[in-house]
């Protein structure tokens, strides 16, 4: 089957933050908030859903779940999505684990709230690296856990960790847990296994926990493979691993996450403390996803690969000084173009009053990103090039 990713879907009257959340998420503003474009007349590049369908294998199946007519409290009872979970992590990552570890929840921002409580006393602290996903530092503050940031090293848009940094920072006996992104957001590294191997030794050897975010681990680009952390140490379990059909296949809404985690007392103290009923339409999205979701997933990677390299062409052309490479993993441009704006602090602001996009800046990203903004490509190539002309217009 040929899916269509050049198609444009109208999701006003959804409910989407996309369309009718964006005041309140990227300004904190209310309603009343205005700008010289009209709401529909903006080019929407911000929040990380996608443009794109859900794919009709998923909708089937949740349109075969209603046509079960009742939707009482549910779990994830059928051992069968533990199978086809499985089975999908050994095809795309060589991983496995047992089902024992397998639980879910209502997405992994969620999980890492209550992880942090779990895991970290009143007077420990977090360490994560940046720019980072703003919520590692929202899941500290909201534990009243302090947070200790290593910055990631910057050559030229490619971003790689600060190993001795690092050490540094693991070392402080008061530093328990790491929260981790792999493939990395926003810069899209996918880590290599030396990379990764480094890194968990330093956390391990420092007896830290280590949350890891997988969230972005299907989008990658073609020849490009992702390694599960805690596949390279299958002797500890304190890597716990947050994996979703979120971002894959555009199910953000149905809020189902799966954590894996290996640790017995910690598991325990999860099943005890976690309010564990799902969504049966979730539950139902998911188990498809998994199971027939390979040759959409194939067809997107496919088509973002070449908004990526039509992103870095037209930057190229248009906006010379700026900074972008093509990232190793996600649908998330992230492009330095302090060249043209050094002193705008609030670059969200800027371009949408200055050029009718909704884009997220780098003061969103915790640290470490100053002068950036993040595009996200998963959208129809007409509208990504729209978006890119208002951009480079409003910096020319």
């Amino acid at each position: 089957m040929q899916y269509n990713f050049d198609e444009i879907i109208d999701r006003k009257g959804t409910n989407a933050m996309n369309t009718d959340g964006f005041r309140e998420y990227i300004f904190h503003a209310s309603d009343e908030m205005t700008f010289p474009f009209a709401d529909d007349e903006f080019i929407r590049m911000w929040v990380a859903d996608m443009e794109f369908a859900t794919p009709p294998e998923i909708i089937q199946a949740v349109k075969d779940r209603l046509d079960k007519r009742i939707l009482g409290y549910s779990k994830v009872f059928d051992p069968n999505y533990y199978l086809t979970f499985v089975h999908w992590t050994q095809r795309h990552y060589g991983w496995t684990f047992e089902k024992k570890q397998l639980v879910t929840s209502p997405g992994i921002i969620p999980a890492l709230y209550e992880l942090v409580e779990f895991i970290c006393q009143p007077d420990e602290k977090i360490l994560i690296v940046t720019p980072s996903y703003a919520y590692f530092k929202h899941a500290a503050d909201y534990n009243q856990i302090e947070l200790v940031t290593s910055d990631l090293l910057n050559q030229q848009g490619h971003y790689t960790m600060d190993f001795s940094d690092l050490e540094t920072k693991a070392s402080d006996p008061k530093v328990t847990l790491c929260i981790f992104c792999n493939p990395h957001n926003p810069s899209g590294r996918v880590w290599t296994t030396k990379e990764l191997k480094r890194f968990g030794e330093i956390c391990l050897s420092n007896n830290l926990w280590i949350i890891s975010d997988e969230i972005h681990c299907d989008l990658l680009r073609n020849g490009q493979v992702h390694v599960p952390l805690a596949k390279l140490f299958p002797q500890t379990d304190k890597i716990i691993t947050c994996m979703a059909p979120s971002k894959t296949f555009n199910l953000a809404g149905l809020m189902f996450s799966n954590v894996i985690i290996p640790n017995d007392e910690l598991r325990a103290r999860w099943q005890s403390r976690h309010y564990g009923m799902e969504n049966p339409l979730s539950i139902a999205a998911t188990q498809a996803a998994y199971q027939y979701g390979d040759e959409w997933l194939k067809q997107l990677k496919n088509y973002l690969d070449e908004n990526f390299v039509f992103t870095s062409q037209y930057l190229a052309q248009h906006l010379p000084q700026a900074v972008f490479q093509i990232p190793e993993a996600t649908y998330l441009a992230w492009v330095d173009i302090s060249a043209y704006l050094p002193e705008e602090e609030n670059l969200s602001l800027y371009f949408a009053n200055n050029a009718g996009v909704l884009l997220e800046g780098g003061n969103m990203f915790v640290a470490n990103s100053k002068g950036y903004i993040r595009l996200n490509l998963a959208c129809p190539r007409v509208v990504l090039a729209e978006g890119l002309a208002r951009i480079c217009a409003a910096l020319q």
